[in-house]
């Protein structure tokens, strides 16, 4: 390995001025990485790393942001001294990042044959069939399916899993010297976590690349890093080897980090609970109708067969890769996509209301999607979003409307004095803690959660998950729980459905499927999950 790093940020402070007043949200990090090399950047989230990482592309606009201490230097070049046309050049062609929210990253409006052939024209030179070739294999390569018929698509087509593996397919089309990846596998299940973690490790050594890898989770890192830096409250309090870290952590935050786990048994459902959701036989179909001069294509099933009885407080958890359907069997259930077979809530036969007859269930069934950038409106404050469901359902003052908002706040463990700041300003996992209290602001009866943990960090996570649990008990909630991490599934749920390619592969008891899984795809997800599962 070349001992002259080919990053050194030496020192570095970044703060936010606001008027005249300045917050410091980095201080005085110093980090090195070399060609070849894999860094992992860990903490929980607001801790300082992905504000390190944009730093390094100077990609935070200035002002609000301005640099007090320190440099940043690529291969011996100061980047925070460097012109916009040098930033632009380094950019993408020594650079990429993979960004952590993919679907505010992807244009809407184009597909994302347009949007890779327009990284390898800019960075590469390539066009037309060359380009499409380099787009498939790099599709393909990232573990899209039949990626020569998902060209065409637009990201809203995607699955959240999906689109961040075109994330990073658009990265490394590049051929980068360093790539930075902010929590490249936060939206994926574990056996294409597994899949991308050796996709990222092979790249790293075909390409003699070097990879600064952030994430709020420190045991997905045993898998990809040579070092790892540990951040809290913009400080890096613990740089060590990985496999120093994880056998010795040092400081005390570190410790506290690789303890936290989901654990715990879901509560007791009551002997006398009665029925809340039956569904039989729920599927989804999409296309068939074809377009006025455009050929007319098969349907294609999204969702078939989906059936179970969730009584009230039980929790069921819909676990399988991303496209498998569990998404688009929480939108059938909410009636926001149509679809076949029965939906009965409280006894009433919701596959036959139409949009007027459920206006009024709406507020019983809740639900906090797998995205919190895009659910959030940006031009809302943190308590109007908060706010907006109970201004819609309930006739409340503004003083008992604000007193709600800051309860609910404080409940899923956000600062109530920041509730008048917009979704722009909070981390990832803060957004995700405001659209879970959004919902539970409304105390419904039924909550669909999708992937409502998937951008906490552990820590973070094990206190909502504790949170809901409680919530539950309180509340007799019913929960439908959709993830790929089977340790908080196994921690949540009463019973478990697991789905691949929209068909239902097995179903039973939480304690029985954990236990002895029957269908050979639940015992790869099994033992992919075992790979990530949290050192104790």
């Amino acid at each position: 390995m070349n001992h002259t790093p080919l990053l050194a940020i030496n020192h570095l402070s970044v703060a936010f001025r606001q008027g005249t007043s300045v917050r410091r949200v980095v201080d005085d990090v110093s980090l090195t990485l070399h060609t070849g090399e894999t860094l992992a950047l860990v903490g929980e989230s607001g801790s300082g790393k992905s504000i390190t990482a944009l730093s390094v592309l100077r990609l935070l606009p200035a002002p609000p942001v301005e640099y007090p201490g320190g440099e940043i230097r690529f291969n011996g070049q100061s980047l925070l001294d460097a012109d916009e046309a040098t930033l632009r050049h380094i950019r993408g062609n020594n650079i990429a990042m993979i960004f952590q929210e993919p679907m505010s990253s992807l244009n809407p409006l184009h597909t994302l044959e347009k949007q890779l052939s327009e990284v390898l024209l800019l960075h590469r030179g390539m066009g037309g069939k060359a380009a499409r070739t380099e787009a498939l294999a790099g599709l393909e390569r990232v573990g899209i399916h039949h990626p020569a018929n998902r060209l065409r698509d637009y990201p809203h087509q995607l699955s959240g899993g999906e689109r961040q593996r075109v994330m990073i397919a658009m990265a490394l089309l590049t051929r980068p010297k360093l790539l930075i990846a902010d929590e490249p596998t936060t939206a994926l299940d574990v056996t294409v976590q597994a899949q991308i973690m050796q996709l990222l490790a092979d790249l790293r050594r075909e390409l003699d690349m070097a990879l600064l890898f952030i994430t709020h989770d420190l045991n997905s890192v045993r898998q990809l890093a040579d070092r790892v830096a540990v951040m809290q409250n913009g400080r890096c309090v613990e740089t060590n080897s990985c496999q120093t870290l994880f056998s010795a952590p040092a400081h005390p935050y570190t410790q506290r980090l690789l303890a936290a786990e989901p654990s715990g048994q879901p509560p007791a459902i009551a002997q006398d609970a009665p029925p809340l959701l039956r569904v039989t036989n729920l599927g989804v179909s999409y296309g068939g109708a074809g377009r006025i001069f455009a050929r007319r294509q098969a349907p294609k099933t999204a969702l078939s067969g989906l059936g179970f009885t969730l009584r009230c407080g039980e929790s069921l958890g819909l676990v399988g890769e991303s496209g498998s359907g569990k998404s688009t069997a929480a939108l059938a259930l909410l009636r926001l996509i149509a679809s076949e077979g029965e939906i009965w809530f409280d006894d009433m036969p919701l596959h036959q209301f139409d949009r007027r007859q459920m206006l009024p269930l709406r507020r019983r069934i809740q639900v906090v999607f797998q995205d919190p950038y895009s659910a959030l409106n940006p031009r809302l404050s943190m308590a109007e979003i908060v706010a907006e469901g109970l201004q819609v359902h309930q006739k409340l003052s503004a003083h008992a409307v604000e007193q709600r908002v800051v309860e609910a706040l404080e409940e899923v463990g956000l600062d109530a004095a920041s509730r008048h700041r917009y979704p722009g300003e909070f981390s990832g996992g803060q957004r995700q803690r405001i659209a879970i209290a959004r919902a539970l602001i409304l105390q419904p009866e039924l909550v669909i959660l999708d992937e409502p943990t998937s951008s906490l960090d552990r820590s973070v996570q094990a206190q909502i998950l504790s949170l809901l649990q409680a919530l539950q008990q309180k509340h007799r909630l019913a929960y439908i729980f959709i993830s790929h991490d089977l340790q908080v599934v196994r921690a949540m749920c009463h019973q478990v459905v697991v789905v691949r390619q929209g068909q239902v592969v097995e179903q039973g008891s939480a304690e029985a499927l954990f236990r002895t899984p029957q269908a050979p795809y639940t015992r790869e997800l099994m033992t992919a999950g075992r790979q990530f599962a949290p050192v104790r």
